[in-house]
């Protein structure tokens, strides 16, 4: 590990950043911890930051070391919150989660942390970076987690330390209870601080004014009435309330688009539908984690959700339009608003945000169109 720096570690009450102070300590650093509020307590109750900050406050009364709170909300409404909801209303389905990590968890934490003195800062993400500021997969496969991290800006990338890099969580978890951490068995947090327990669509229903419609089959045969455009996704098979529809099997239903001029929702009966699976997509804003892009066309891997299989895929770019990205084998309900991440070996190289998709219709044939729009 680097030589002995004051760093501030930003703890999130879970076990993941506190075992990340811990390390840093054992190294002989000079660690403090800072707690993020990013969400006000009055948006409805639904945020446990409270709780959070007892938890993190109680480790570092254990670790020995201070902690800062300070109240990031007011950027996160504005640099957050405020596109999440955009994407909604622009019938894709975005993902606050990169953002977060881009604006606040490494731009306004590192901002705050170079004010009180820090020479670094250190988050409980499962990531590594080398000597040459390359962004690199974790130990911890199922763990990593740089998809989320990909459009962090490379100055905050070499201002970061990653202490579970090369740990596994069942490692993480071994030192917590030994160094006695209040939290060891803590559960993991999943999900958006601001939607926290509720449903997801009564959240956007608060947020978003939503018109019902028809939902159709890819033949235009009306099946039934949606909820408002807003609370589907590509491939959600939950809440479409199509059970026992006239002259079908009995296999479940999954969303398949989006017709926005018409306010209806397409869908198909199947997981495995051909309309569900593309071979290739077009994205937009791309962020590179060297500053600049690779030299194209360029044959990677890459992931279009957390936790996917890395999968094999060329890389092409037309003078200032869209990144072009063909895939090896059909992936399953790419969605514009999200990431496609691009990876070399354990190398993140970056990504960008999907617009358009080439989707299969229900006779096979492509047709390019952006599927949520």
């Amino acid at each position: 590990m680097m030589a002995a720096q004051r760093v501030i570690v930003g703890l999130s009450g879970g076990v993941d950043s506190s075992v990340a102070a811990l390390r840093l300590l054992e190294a002989g650093h000079d660690v403090e911890g800072l707690f993020m509020s990013n969400w006000s307590e009055d948006e409805e109750g639904y945020c446990q930051s409270a709780e959070d900050f007892q938890d993190a406050r109680a480790v570092c009364e254990l670790l020995g070391i201070p902690l800062h709170h300070a109240d990031f909300s007011r950027e996160y409404r504005d640099r957050v919150f405020a596109a999440f909801l955009s994407g909604y209303r622009a019938g894709v389905t975005p993902n606050p989660d990169v953002l977060c990590n881009r604006e606040i968890k490494f731009g306004s934490f590192l901002d705050h942390a170079r004010r009180l003195g820090a020479a670094r800062i250190a988050t409980g993400h499962y990531a590594r970076t080398d000597a040459a500021g390359r962004l690199l997969r974790a130990v911890d496969a199922d763990k990593d987690q740089t998809y989320f991290l990909h459009a962090v800006p490379a100055e905050a990338l070499r201002h970061t330390v990653f202490p579970l890099g090369e740990l596994h969580k069942t490692e993480v978890r071994a030192l917590a209870k030994r160094a006695g951490l209040p939290n060891h068995d803590r559960k993991d947090s999943t999900g958006i601080c601001f939607i926290g327990e509720r449903p997801f669509a009564e959240f956007l229903a608060r947020h978003l004014e939503d018109e019902a419609g028809e939902i159709e089959d890819l033949d235009g045969r009306a099946l039934g009435r949606h909820q408002g455009l807003t609370r589907y996704t590509l491939g959600q098979r939950q809440g479409l309330r199509l059970g026992g529809v006239s002259g079908a099997d009995d296999a479940p239903w999954f969303v398949a688009g989006k017709d926005a001029a018409r306010n209806v929702l397409l869908v198909v009966q199947g997981h495995d539908h051909p309309a569900l699976f593309s071979r290739r997509l077009t994205a937009v804003e791309p962020h590179w984690v060297a500053g600049v892009p690779p030299a194209v066309p360029l044959e990677c891997m890459a992931r279009c959700r957390h936790r996917q299989p890395l999968q094999p895929c060329r890389l092409e770019i037309t003078g200032d339009g869209p990144l072009v990205v063909n895939f090896a084998t059909p992936q399953r309900a790419l969605t514009p608003g999200q990431f496609v991440v691009f990876y070399s070996g354990e190398n993140c190289l970056g990504g960008a945000t999907i617009a358009t998709v080439d989707a299969p219709t229900a006779a096979g044939r492509l047709q390019s169109r952006p599927v949520s729009a």
